[in-house]
């Protein structure tokens, strides 16, 4: 037997707007699990005359259709975004920054909705209306629309972070905690993108700042070292991490 995925559709702001609730925005987020980079949600209300055809869960599309529908989405239809940036993520921690981000994409849409349609099942913080859908971005057309924008806009920066930044590969793993990340970290140290918050980032960063606490200690024993005032200052080249 044949299973025919379904594919996102317009039923949920067709309803929405039969109720009286317009307009719809469906917002959705990219980025929770990286080690390093921001989330970046989205919000998007759709035009119900020129809805791009192709939509779907933006995992489930190649990177050359995510762009072409990129392209056309921010051509025809109401978009807004945000970003939680690291600081934010261990500052409040994954899932309030995520929560935040959402907030803030809804709330910079030109018109302010009177639904939001959330993918997932957790709310933000929001005005108007909500309405969490689990796998709403396999299911909801402004959702998918507001995720291929979300994953199309973070590839770009990350891919921005990887020439700022050689060697960590983020244009190629997108910060994500792969075998790559793990051994450029271990052997360049964070940098001021990664997430301190998340195990193996704090880990390295506790090493890092142990490192340095060390350093510190030794050139403050030689300096009081008799005759240290005849030698000079001890100059001892150590490779510490970005922002340490």
């Amino acid at each position: 037997m044949t299973i025919i995925r379904q594919k996102p559709d317009f039923t949920h702001e067709v309803a929405a707007w039969l109720a009286g609730d317009v307009p719809v925005a469906g917002v959705d987020e990219v980025g929770r699990g990286p080690w390093a980079g921001p989330v970046v949600a989205c919000a998007v209300v759709l035009d119900r005359d020129r809805v791009p055809e192709g939509l779907d869960d933006s995992k489930k599309l190649k990177a050359a259709q995510r762009e072409a529908l990129f392209e056309e989405i921010c051509a025809t239809a109401e978009v807004s975004l945000a970003f939680a940036p690291p600081a934010r993520i261990d500052g409040d921690n994954i899932r309030q920054a995520t929560l935040w981000a959402l907030a803030r994409a809804a709330a910079g849409l030109p018109r302010a909705p009177r639904l939001l349609l959330v993918d997932g099942n957790d709310l933000p913080p929001v005005a108007c209306a909500a309405r969490a859908i689990i796998g709403g971005d396999a299911l909801v057309a402004s959702i998918a629309a507001a995720s291929i924008v979300a994953k199309v806009t973070r590839d770009r920066l990350m891919a921005s972070l990887g020439l700022a930044h050689p060697g960590y590969g983020f244009e190629r793993h997108m910060g994500y905690g792969t075998p790559e990340h793990a051994e450029a970290l271990a052997a360049l140290g964070t940098c001021r993108h990664h997430r301190t918050s998340f195990a193996p980032v704090r880990a390295r960063r506790a090493l890092e700042i142990e490192l340095a606490q060390t350093v510190l200690v030794e050139t403050r024993a030689v300096e009081t070292e008799p005759g240290a005032e005849r030698r000079g200052p001890v100059l001892r080249p150590v490779a510490l991490a970005d922002g340490v």
